[in-house]
């Protein structure tokens, strides 16, 4: 069998081809964006039902590294890269949730919610950082020189990344806004060794600065700007259709802020559609939040450039964002996937996380915003009742109990919190137990 390689080009068509392990994060020639691209010559010596079986063969066993959702697809991924240097915690292999009540509720019967927050470090950026990582193993070894590998973060990316970090034995500094990531997430990094600059800016303005640092050789840039975090987050794609028994849903909504999860999404589906898989693609809904919405407002006004904005205050404080990095990427998957974007106010992604949680789910405040978008485009009849729609759930909500907390004890500035559920303080007195249970 031929062997698998993949390399990095330019987005925009530049005749460019560089090695996964160079640290380059832009085209050397127009400065734009770069795509991780596979040999699918030989990646067409096995068939699209020999795919199948293997990656099924796989799926949740517990060879290394292949038990893992991302390297059970190592062809797929970076095929380029020795067992001895994947570091991997299992990511991958998260729940694909009926959510038949929630479901119910909002005139749908085939809705699925992919907990993708069901991982390691409690978010989908696992996916992406255990490749990243895996690579910069290998580009040390071939001589890599840095100082340490850095992101700018509002909360996820940081965790996955000095947890992985930390596994692999390599420093780690992320830069992150101060005081505005949850208290769970910040200390997530910390907990592992990480360094820590909380700067007094927002998301754009760390990210100004780590790029910088990349820039000039002294980090190794770990944001989804790097195209190796896609190549770990394009298995969500493949994994819902695994998942289906090898059938495409007929929508998936997704959260999105710096961007790279939608592309990577659609990089997913493009691969399974090229090898033969599938013959066609979901539709894709990008949900923003309200207060920082450059990618809704560029599809409103029927934009394909990107206008940056000061992203402003939102509950949804993963996607706070509003100078996305990855804004031509999620361009290109909407075009491809008949798209849509759609947004929230905090309003609706707070009601939307109290209504999905009445129902057993345990909703982070931006898997909320891309519930909020899904409970729009049903009642606007886009969806259809018998349609199969999945949301991506990127984080649990377990990072997010100030939110939760806020909510029922009805203390978020400006909401209303319709479905508040604060506890009953009473005194030691059954009598006055059983009045309020049966009250």
């Amino acid at each position: 069998m031929t062997a698998h390689s993949a390399w990095l080009t330019c987005m925009a068509g530049c005749d460019v081809r560089l090695d996964v392990t160079s640290a380059v994060y832009r085209c050397p020639r127009c400065q734009g964006l770069l795509d991780v691209v596979h040999d699918e010559h030989a990646l067409r010596d096995r068939s699209a039902a020999a795919w199948m079986k293997l990656f099924d063969d796989r799926y949740k066993r517990t060879q290394w590294p292949y038990g893992s959702g991302v390297w059970g697809k190592l062809e797929w991924v970076m095929p380029m890269i020795p067992d001895d240097l994947i570091v991997s915690m299992d990511e991958g292999g998260t729940n694909l949730f009926w959510a038949e009540r929630y479901a119910r509720e909002l005139g749908l019967s085939d809705l699925w919610v992919k907990l993708c927050g069901n991982s390691h470090t409690g978010s989908f950026k696992d996916l992406g950082m255990t490749v990243l990582v895996s690579v910069v193993r290998l580009a040390l070894r071939r001589g890599l020189k840095v100082k340490a590998i850095a992101c700018a973060s509002t909360g996820d990316t940081s965790a996955a990344l000095a947890a992985y970090g930390a596994a692999a034995d390599l420093p780690v500094v992320v830069l992150l806004p101060r005081g505005k990531v949850s208290t769970a997430q910040l200390v997530q990094p910390l907990a592992n060794g990480a360094k820590v600059l909380a700067l007094d800016t927002d998301f754009d303005g760390c990210m100004e600065i780590v790029q910088r640092l990349a820039e000039e050789g002294i980090v190794y840039l770990a944001n989804s700007m790097n195209p190796l975090r896609i190549e770990g987050q394009k298995t969500v794609g493949v994994e819902i259709v695994q998942q289906f028994d090898w059938q495409v849903p007929d929508w998936i909504i997704i959260p999105g802020g710096n961007l790279g999860n939608a592309y990577a999404l659609y990089a997913g589906f493009r691969m399974m559609k090229q090898l033969g898989l599938i013959s066609r693609y979901p539709r894709l809904c990008v949900a923003q939040a309200e207060s920082a919405n450059p990618l809704y407002r560029a599809y409103a006004e029927r934009r394909k450039t990107l206008d940056p904005i000061t992203a402003k205050a939102t509950l949804a404080t993963a996607i706070q964002i509003g100078n996305p990095v990855s804004f031509p990427r999620a361009v290109r998957a909407l075009d491809e996937m008949n798209g849509v974007v759609e947004q929230a106010s905090e309003e609706e992604l707070a009601e939307a996380a109290a209504r999905a949680d009445r129902t057993g789910m345990y909703t982070c405040p931006h898997t909320a915003v891309a519930l909020a978008a899904l409970e729009k485009l049903v009642a606007r009849g886009d969806i259809q009742r018998h349609q199969r729609t999945v949301v991506v759930s990127t984080a649990s909500g377990l990072k997010f109990t100030e939110f939760k907390v806020g909510y029922h004890e009805r203390a978020l500035p400006g909401l209303s919190s319709a479905r508040a559920n604060a506890p009953v303080v009473l005194p030691p007195d059954y009598g006055k137990v059983v009045d309020a249970i049966v009250a």
